[in-house]
């Protein structure tokens, strides 16, 4: 039956080693709620949902410990019932926000526990498809960082084996966001793959005129150019530019990717393991951009989403950022500029107690 008999938290916050800007978020580190399943097997499924600098920690702590009803005394197999159910209770509270990320961490952490118990990696119990994924640098090439940190950055990147790489855009002057750009691309070369993040930055306007002027770098994408809420005016801006736009992280569930594929928002759908509602809710997301001929690329959450990225076709990348690799005894495996996929049973990363105790949110 291997019915789950015991839903644990941990909170946890780990510290940057300096601040972090982008053009709407201001980042000391990442919070985060650990998730703990355990099946009468005693077999350990894990998940967890993160927070900048904290903020709101205890809200997601509480709202996934209210969840335990839905799954304790289930078997850890009915991932799909398990989910309808807190789907279900939800809806008076709504269907984003704290109350789907409480409902993805405990459905990554079921799927965890059921392909342990199946003795496969996870991303083989999904129908495996490759085994290893392209993949870009994240962590740095932040807008709070100078022209030279940049340059240094990007150099770092390239010597770890990275082929592809990140930088935050959005400054109050576009010129600056252009000189920025210029300097990386001719650190880095033309054979790097270079993308640009405007954290929702511009109006339409100022982003197809800045977009335009991008272009001359050869850029492989520009990610939320506009609010994440404006589809019609992301829309515009995808139809004006040649350089692919990027967008999808801050949607919510299967129904915020169809709505930006029915409005033609983005060439490339970036949906968020967190914001989607764990696995079974990201697939679902992932096949209805399959059917419409749409690539995706994972949002953070880099150890986790090798399982989705090593078993949907239309996965074409992984964002790799190192924010949460303290937590977990396993390191990820970068080579050749793609990340390979564990071929460890479950997601293949387990969280280390000790780090969790070192981390502990006070």
């Amino acid at each position: 039956m291997s019915t789950v008999v015991r839903l644990d938290t941990t909170l946890v916050n780990i510290p940057f080693a300096k601040p972090l800007g982008t053009a709407i978020h201001a980042m000391t580190s990442a919070g985060c709620v650990l998730v703990e399943i355990e099946t009468d097997d005693g077999v350990v499924g894990q998940g967890y949902v993160f927070v900048i600098n904290g903020d709101r920690l205890a809200a997601f702590d509480e709202t996934i410990r209210g969840f335990r009803p839905f799954v304790v005394g289930r078997s850890v197999h009915e991932t799909e019932g398990i989910w309808h159910s807190i789907w279900r209770a939800i809806n008076p509270t709504g269907h984003k926000g704290i109350t789907i990320s409480a409902l993805s961490a405990i459905d990554v952490a079921c799927w965890d526990a059921a392909s342990k118990l199946a003795g496969l990696p996870l991303y083989r119990m999904f129908g495996a498809c490759r085994e290893e994924i392209d993949t870009y640098a994240s962590s740095g090439l932040w807008l709070t960082a100078s022209v030279e940190e940049l340059v240094t950055e990007a150099q770092a990147y390239l010597n770890q084996g990275f082929t592809a790489i990140k930088l935050r855009i959005g400054s109050d002057s576009p010129d600056t966001d252009v000189a920025r750009v210029r300097a990386v691309r001719e650190a880095v070369g033309d054979q790097i793959s270079l993308l640009v993040d405007a954290n929702q930055k511009f109006t339409t306007k100022e982003a197809i005129r800045l977009g335009r002027r991008l272009e001359e770098f050869g850029l492989g994408w520009i990610e939320e150019p506009v609010a994440a809420g404006d589809l019609a005016g992301q829309a515009r801006v995808t139809a004006a530019l040649d350089t692919p736009v990027a967008s999808g992280e801050t949607e919510y569930t299967r129904f915020g990717m169809q709505a930006m594929i029915d409005a033609t928002s983005a060439d490339i759908l970036m949906p968020d393991l967190q914001r989607m509602g764990g696995y079974s809710e990201f697939r679902k997301a992932a096949a209805a951009a399959a059917a419409n001929h749409v690539p995706v690329s994972s949002h953070f959450f880099t150890e986790h989403s090798l399982s989705l990225a090593g078993s949907l076709d239309n996965c074409i990348s992984v964002e790799h950022i190192d924010w949460f690799a303290p937590l977990f005894n396993e390191d990820i495996e970068l080579r050749a500029g793609k990340l390979q996929m564990p071929d460890r049973p479950g997601t293949g990363f387990t969280i280390n107690p000790s780090a969790a105790a070192h981390f502990a949110a006070s």
